[in-house]
């Protein structure tokens, strides 16, 4: 199917899912006007108010985590909605790998009801894909939730102010350390940030390696704080 295709398809399923009685995404109930039933959007692993502020791990009072107070992470704070767990986890890899990208408007609700309207920040930059995983999945699915989340939020996007440079092997699997030396150079950022407030933003976070090493990039073109914005946080 091509490129074009999809996005007819995706668009055509977020009318559908507007204005038509259809199925729950997740277990088929009927439902108008949402994409998911009332008990699965209760089922949903909201992340708990209790985290770190800079990684969004869970924390017994909310309080900075000991691996961020040893090794400070190059990004100032992460927002992060669900646990990645059951049955969230479903929706998200329905997402990136059976292209429906029309789940990428539900995510950008979800991160948007989180951000509030008190965020003061400049900009939102997706994490970048390389070319040749673009080519190959169609989309980047960082990209489809900072285009639907920047109206809601007030904020502007920018879909290339960062590129993925180097395509690196996946991340699946490896340790913190490997996952940190597979990224190293992987990004580039050809824009000056100089005093910006930017949010990063992503699906999900799993080590932060990803989001870390991209903050260092966007760190050194300029940018005053950062940021980082995901759906969901592996715990």
């Amino acid at each position: 199917m091509s490129n074009q295709h999809k996005s007819i398809l995706n668009k055509c399923l977020l009318f559908a899912q507007s204005h038509l009685p259809q199925a729950c995404f997740l277990c088929g109930a009927r439902v108008t006007g949402r994409l998911l039933c009332a008990g699965c959007e209760a089922d949903l692993p909201a992340l708990s108010p209790h985290c770190c502020p800079q990684c969004a791990l869970p924390t017994p009072e909310g309080e900075i985590c000991g691996a961020c107070l040893k090794h400070p992470p190059a990004f100032d704070g992460t927002l992060a909605v669900f646990a990645y767990a059951f049955p969230l986890d479903t929706l998200v890899q329905q997402c990136k790998y059976a292209g429906a990208t029309s789940l990428t408007a539900f995510f950008a609700e979800r991160m948007a009801q989180r951000a509030g309207a008190e965020n003061k920040l400049d900009l939102l930059l997706p994490m970048p894909l390389h070319p040749a995983r673009l080519a190959q999945r169609g989309f980047n699915q960082a990209a489809e939730i900072a285009r639907r989340l920047s109206p809601q939020v007030g904020i502007s996007w920018l879909a290339d102010a960062c590129q993925r440079v180097r395509n690196t092997p996946s991340q699946a699997g490896l340790d913190l350390k490997s996952r940190q030396s597979n990224l190293r150079g992987a990004f580039a950022c050809n824009l000056n940030l100089a005093g910006k407030r930017v949010a990063l933003i992503d699906d999900v976070m799993t080590s932060g390696s990803s989001l870390n090493e991209l903050a260092r990039v966007v760190r050194k073109a300029g940018a005053a704080e950062i940021q980082a914005w995901v759906l969901a946080r592996t715990l």
